[in-house]
């Protein structure tokens, strides 16, 4: 399975951009998904994730009110909508397909990522 991230660009801080990714086949419909960033020098942090059906999501606090993860249920594609973005907000970001129904804030629970979509916020 390949997943390919993205929606990246660069925007003035307080903007919006919506992140895509999909896989390369229908595999992982029934996965959950999510979203990651990475600074050069930190290490993958979670953003949000969701279940395989979309009806359950969770995001870091640095994100939440802010960002929305989305999927389409029977889909292998999920949505990152973020708003009021802040220069903090800089980052890698990165999709990734969880190995269960759900997903999970920690790196180690997916086992297919995306190449990384670069998403840069000006102040």
């Amino acid at each position: 399975v390949q997943l390919q991230a993205y929606g990246g660009g660069l925007v003035q801080a307080g903007g919006s951009l919506r992140l895509s990714c999909a896989a390369s086949r229908r595999t992982g419909s029934n996965n959950g998904m999510g979203w990651f960033r990475q600074v050069p020098g930190k290490e993958r942090e979670f953003v949000a994730g969701i279940n395989w059906s979309g009806g359950s999501m969770d995001y870091a606090d640095s994100v939440k009110d802010r960002f929305t993860i989305s999927r389409n249920r029977g889909e292998s594609a999920a949505y990152l909508q973020m708003n009021s973005l802040k220069p903090d907000d800089t980052a890698v970001y990165y999709c990734a397909l969880a190995r269960g129904a759900s997903f999970s804030r920690s790196a180690a629970a997916y086992s297919y990522w995306g190449q990384g979509t670069l998403v840069t916020v000006s102040s």
